[in-house]
């Protein structure tokens, strides 16, 4: 495990840790227990007759246990925002976040799982046989480009929708907020020319659904460069990036890249200099989305480009990954799919931009606490399921408590 650097000695007075004090989840029973009746129907004996049942038809779990509506947030601490490689027991309090953002934006209830780190094999398999409880896997802070086999085998094994966030969360709000953007700017998706800096678990994904949504063209660079079919020695996530993107065959470094760029799209980590950004083309974009030091800061980004956004919430244009999941995975679970495809990432995209009617510099996504963002996800989601998802809550909804 990576040393930690403290930025400030552990205070219990402190706010922060006030907040965090004995944990941020509770389980709450949404059945009363008052008396003997309660408890012979609850437990024993009357438990004996739903458990038969469920063992005679496994799909009845849906409707009488918490599966349709329990998500298990799952990491191995490798990978934690702005931290790295913290372990599971430090990375705990960041998947107790993720699930209160889970109840709070869409009613899921979410299980953080923080397990000790192994082989790509061990973690899949470990996930895999506690699946049965859950009725969705989002995957957390799991380092590359160990991620991307981690989930391609999960999905392959789990017939419930398998999530990266890291990857695919960002990869839907940076695409929402680029349509909006390009609206401001006045260009089209198909004639922007974006570079990504960073080939981890966000800039693969981002750089993957821009070119599924019809953007011109996507240049991905890493730490040595330009990620070209030219270069040797590339991992096979990047082999594939190099068959998928860079059409011009552009190789050098980032300040190469961005010679008549549209788009920056910063998800690295590192710093790009002010001499990198001054070939840009005019009406420039930039998503510096690096937490919680931007690639560029946000008030030089603005010398260079007319539309800026960060991963930052004390700057406009926040790229929130809460945008995304929790919708998500409610239009997942609601509709009973069984896996998060491409057009459910696309459509949740649209509806995320959808909400922004009237898009400027400064607002080109909803805020977080936008109460239409979830719902309209969910529905956007629900919709591209063809009839192979479970029978769920949407099915069983006169008694669920859940409106179909």
């Amino acid at each position: 495990m990576s040393a930690l650097p403290i930025r400030r000695g552990f205070d219990p007075a402190d706010p922060v840790f006030r907040a965090h004090e004995g944990g941020k989840l509770t389980v709450q029973a949404s059945s009363p227990l008052h008396d003997a009746a309660d408890l012979s129907l609850l437990y024993t004996p009357g438990v004996a007759e739903v458990c038969r049942a469920i063992a005679s038809d496994p799909a009845l779990a849906d409707r009488y246990t918490t599966r349709q509506n329990t998500v298990a947030v799952v990491s191995d601490g490798t990978a934690v925002l702005g931290l790295g490689d913290i372990g599971p027991l430090a990375a705990l309090p960041v998947m107790e976040g993720k699930a209160v953002l889970f109840k709070h934006f869409a009613d899921v209830d979410a299980v953080p799982v923080c397990m000790q780190t192994g082989t790509v094999e061990q973690i899949v398999e470990a996930v895999t046989r506690i699946a049965p409880t859950y009725g969705g896997i989002n995957l957390e802070d799991i380092s590359a480009p160990r991620c991307f086999e981690i989930e391609r085998q999960l999905r392959e094994r789990l017939d419930i929708p398998v999530f990266h966030d890291d990857q695919h969360g960002t990869a839907i709000v940076a695409l929402a907020a680029l349509r909006n953007a390009a609206r401001v700017v006045e260009k089209r998706l198909d004639d922007l020319s974006v570079v990504v800096s960073g080939a981890g678990a966000a800039g693969v994904a981002v750089a993957k659904i821009l070119l599924a949504a019809g953007v011109g063209e996507v240049v991905v660079v890493d730490s040595t460069g330009v990620i070209a079919g030219s270069r040797q020695c590339l991992t096979p996530h990047k082999q594939e990036l190099a068959a998928l993107t860079n059409p011009r065959g552009v190789t050098g470094g980032i300040g190469d890249a961005l010679r008549g760029a549209d788009v920056l799209i910063g998800v690295s980590g590192g710093t790009i200099a002010e001499r990198d950004l001054l070939a840009m083309a005019p009406r420039a974009v930039i998503f510096a989305l690096a937490n919680p030091d931007p690639e560029v800061h946000p008030t030089v980004a603005a010398r260079f480009a007319e539309v800026v956004a960060t991963g930052r919430s004390d700057f406009p244009n926040q790229i929130n990954n809460v945008l995304a999941f929790p919708g998500i995975f409610r239009g997942a679970l609601d509709s009973g799919a069984r896996s998060i495809t491409e057009p459910m990432k696309l459509a949740a995209a649209e509806a995320i931009a959808a909400l922004v009617e009237e898009p400027t510099a400064s607002h080109i996504v909803p805020s977080v606490f936008d109460g239409r963002v979830a719902p309209a996800v969910a529905a956007a989601v629900a919709a591209r399921v063809s009839g192979s998802g479970r029978p769920t809550r949407l099915g069983y909804a006169e008694g669920s408590g859940r409106s179909a």
